[in-house]
């Protein structure tokens, strides 16, 4: 069962976290948790001109979490407010309805897609996603 979502790939990514630690002086920092099994992800981003310029996480989630949140990092610099709302939109879809995987830079995220079958996992998948988004809501209020 959960060797479909658990795949070398996953562990793989989870093991391989780059811009692990925290910024010294964020736009924007957000963190959120999973009430279902304590998976916590706090972001550090720093954006200029629409897109992100500098990032950070503290990771302290289950290997789905970390694979998650290894992909955001890999592909978070360089992309715009409007781009990380619709990777999330696009993952939250993929998780809950059945929709297409991301492509493009963001493919990567297609290796999480055996995850929506397994909706207790939904939560530590997405973390990365909604701390994200949190934080740049946070940036648009200042």
């Amino acid at each position: 069962m959960l060797d479909d979502i658990y795949n070398m790939k996953i562990i793989e990514l989870a093991s391989n976290i780059a811009n692990l630690g925290r910024l010294d002086n964020p736009d924007a920092t957000a963190t959120k948790v999973s009430r279902l099994c304590g998976s916590k992800v706090t972001v550090d981003i720093i954006i200029k001109s629409n897109v992100v310029v500098e990032f950070a996480h503290d990771v302290k989630a289950c290997a789905l979490g970390q694979a998650s949140s290894s992909i955001m990092a890999k592909n978070i610099i360089g992309s715009s407010k409007e781009e990380l709302f619709l990777i999330s939109k696009t993952m939250e879809k993929m998780l809950k309805n059945d929709g297409p995987v991301p492509e493009g830079r963001w493919s990567e995220l297609a290796f999480l897609q055996p995850v929506k079958d397994y909706k207790s996992r939904h939560s530590s998948t997405m973390l990365t996603f909604e701390a994200v988004n949190e934080a740049l809501n946070n940036i648009k209020q200042k």
